[in-house]
């Protein structure tokens, strides 16, 4: 596992600048996407500067050394039993939906003055209803998402070339675990097991759904259609006329099991000159595009739409609120909102064809604010700017080489 230790900058950075700050700190994610090595490489670090081994109290609630810990009393009087009021502690708790009500464990070991707090969670039932309540304003979400291009990328070198490690990346999964296998056959059985562990763990149990196949059905459909405007009424009615007879609330109800797993995300539009968000349309995308090979095989082509998903992963990545944007009758694939300001970005895989560069640059000329505007593609062809509109390569992009 030594070999995949990649450090994650960006989460490692956010972690040590809110340490000793009585905050909680919630990292979520998707399974397997790296949480739990996140807090391997953070404890290191405190190791590195000073803080003792027995300061340090690890408990992951998926671990069969902790399989006699299922209730919010056994967690509590575990770490707290670790614990004297001459010391500074920090205490980090993997996977702790594992435990019934684990909240009040968590309430209780918050109070404690000396005690620094980090907790995992693969689902957003985390953070939703009781937690929520019980810790507002009292904790921090670290929400954290498989490996970019760029950490895939540190990882191996670009000794090949970008495009055909980029190829690589999407065909091979982001999910960190990968880098360790070779051959393909070995790389589909891994994406098999998380896909199956965050169904039947995340989906189905939680959920107590009674029709895996028909919530296998709803998920194919929405992994055949990332970046397309969707919605629970018309997927309903494409799998009924196809012989799969489903409601409308059944499929929001599968939808949300969905997004609270961050399997998928859901991303809402947003009126750009009527400055006003819509209630109608949103599309969704997939945390991995290799979980989406592994499910829909090789006819999961549509290149323009799978790039159009790696960009709404690094924004998210990037920090930003995410929208899908309407100017008028035009669409803009993405309206990036930070504390800096808004961005505008538009995707497409080759604007060589003089008609597809007007189609694509429409959208953006459509929104007659200063705000920047970029537009991202796999050419390759030096930065151009078009009435203020950048065209930069998208590898670099996520390489942060623009």
């Amino acid at each position: 596992m030594r070999g995949t230790m990649i450090r994650r900058e960006e989460y490692l950075e956010t972690l040590i600048r809110l340490k000793d700050k009585h905050i909680i700190k919630v990292i979520t994610g998707v399974r397997r996407c790296g949480k739990s090595t996140m807090f391997e490489l953070y404890r290191e670090y405190l190791e590195e500067n000073g803080v003792a081994k027995e300061q340090i109290i690890a408990v992951n609630l998926e671990d069969g050394d902790y399989r006699h810990i299922r209730t919010a009393e056994q967690l509590y009087d575990h770490v707290a039993g670790q614990l004297s009021e001459e010391k500074k502690y920090y205490v980090f708790l993997d996977e702790v939906q594992q435990a019934e009500q684990f909240e009040k464990a968590v309430d209780w070991l918050y109070v404690k003055k000396n005690v620094d707090l980090y907790i995992t969670g693969s689902n957003a039932f985390l953070l939703s209803g009781e937690l929520a309540t019980l810790l507002s304003g009292r904790y921090i979400e670290i929400k954290m998402l498989p490996l970019s291009f760029r950490e895939y990328a540190s990882y191996y070198g670009v000794s090949g070339g970008l495009e055909e490690l980029f190829s690589k990346y999407l065909t091979d999964s982001s999910f960190p675990g990968t880098l360790e296998l070779v051959e393909k056959q070995d790389i589909r059985m891994y994406l098999e097991g998380i896909y199956h562990t965050i169904l039947l763990k995340d989906v189905v149990t939680r959920n107590r759904i009674a029709d895996s196949g028909m919530l296998q059905s709803v998920i194919e459909y929405v992994f055949d259609n990332i970046g397309n405007l969707c919605s629970s009424t018309k997927i309903a009615g494409t799998m009924t006329s196809g012989g799969r007879k489903i409601s409308v609330p059944t499929v929001e109800s599968y939808l949300e099991a969905l997004t609270d797993s961050f399997i998928i995300y859901k991303v809402g539009r947003y009126d750009v000159k009527g400055r006003q968000y819509l209630v109608m349309g949103v599309k969704y995308y997939v945390t991995d595009i290799g979980l989406r090979y592994y499910l829909l095989g090789t006819k999961a082509g549509d290149m323009g739409h799978i790039l159009e998903n790696i960009v709404y992963l690094e924004l998210r990545r990037r920090g930003y609120e995410i929208h899908i944007g309407k100017a008028g009758d035009a669409e803009i694939d993405f309206v990036a909102i930070n504390g800096s300001g808004t961005e505008y970005y538009q995707v497409a895989q080759t604007v060589m064809d003089e008609n597809t560069l007007r189609r694509e640059l429409a959208p953006l000329m459509a929104v007659k604010d200063h705000n920047p505007k970029y537009l991202l593609t796999m050419d390759h062809m030096p930065q151009t700017s078009y009435n203020g509109i950048r065209q930069i390569n998208l590898l670099r992009w996520l390489m942060k080489e623009e």
